[in-house]
């Protein structure tokens, strides 16, 4: 009788040890709530320098642009200096 209960006694520790608790599981869901909010602060982030590098790219675009519209500065040509 008493190997019975001993037996019993540990397939329902055994089966209680295997189930989560809602504790566990309230932790568990409070861990992929902070992972995903860092994700989504991670995503922002990377929009962001992504807009700042095309700002910076299109700035530099139309400096550029601007530049070669100016008149040449004087200079002689390198077939001048030759004669």
């Amino acid at each position: 009788m008493k190997k019975v209960l001993f037996l019993a006694l540990a397939a329902a520790s055994f089966s209680f040890t295997a189930c989560e608790s809602k504790k566990e599981e309230a932790v568990e869901q409070q861990a992929e709530n902070v992972e995903a909010q860092g994700e989504a602060k991670a995503d922002a982030m990377e929009n962001a320098a992504d807009s700042v590098r095309e700002n910076a790219d299109a700035k530099a675009d139309k400096m550029e642009d601007n530049a070669d519209k100016m008149a040449p500065a004087t200079e002689t040509p390198s077939e001048e200096v030759k004669k």
